[in-house]
């Protein structure tokens, strides 16, 4: 970790209008509904929290905690503790995801409460390195597409740090 350099990707200002275009048009598609947002942690806790702030519409809050990552690497294996406590079905789910790589997370967690019947299901996700997909998954909202790099920073880590960053930086290692 002493040895990184983070280069800029994302500035602040950017991530910020995005995130307001993201809430504007979801508070449309969603109108006069009330939302069930569901956090993958711990990523995602960051832009959540900016998307919620900025939706006109009654929202209430979840976590699941998923992981696929070990270090910078993906294991290939995604492991999730879903901790919800009240039943998800008949309502208007919007699953919220930092950075979507391979799939993999977002399809088992999407199976996942699929089965468990909500009214509908919606994926909103920060950033999108489609270029890594290795399986199909419908993201609803997206609001950024990067290339194939590291990225930490707006709740993104490396190893439990860089998180706090205000922008979003690749890794550039030395």
């Amino acid at each position: 970790m002493d040895k990184i350099r983070i280069v800029p990707l994302i500035s602040e200002r950017r991530i910020r209008r995005k995130v307001k275009e993201l809430a504007a048009q979801i508070s449309t598609d969603l109108a006069g509904r009330e939302v069930l947002m569901i956090g993958i942690l711990k990523g995602s806790f960051v832009f959540m929290a900016d998307l919620m702030r900025g939706m006109d519409a009654r929202v209430e809050c979840e976590f699941v905690r998923a992981s696929s990552y070990a270090g910078t690497q993906s294991s290939g294996k995604v492991m999730f503790e879903f901790g919800k406590s009240s039943s998800l079905r008949g309502k208007n789910v919007l699953l919220v995801e930092d950075i979507v790589d391979t799939g993999r997370t977002l399809y088992a967690l999407r199976r996942y409460i699929e089965n468990s019947k909500p009214r509908s299901l919606r994926i909103c996700c920060l950033l999108d390195k489609h270029e890594r997909r290795e399986v199909a998954i419908k993201i609803d909202y997206v609001g950024f597409r990067i290339p194939n790099r590291f990225v930490v920073g707006y709740g993104l880590d490396c190893n439990e740090q860089l998180r706090n960053l205000p922008y979003v930086g690749y890794v550039e290692e030395a």
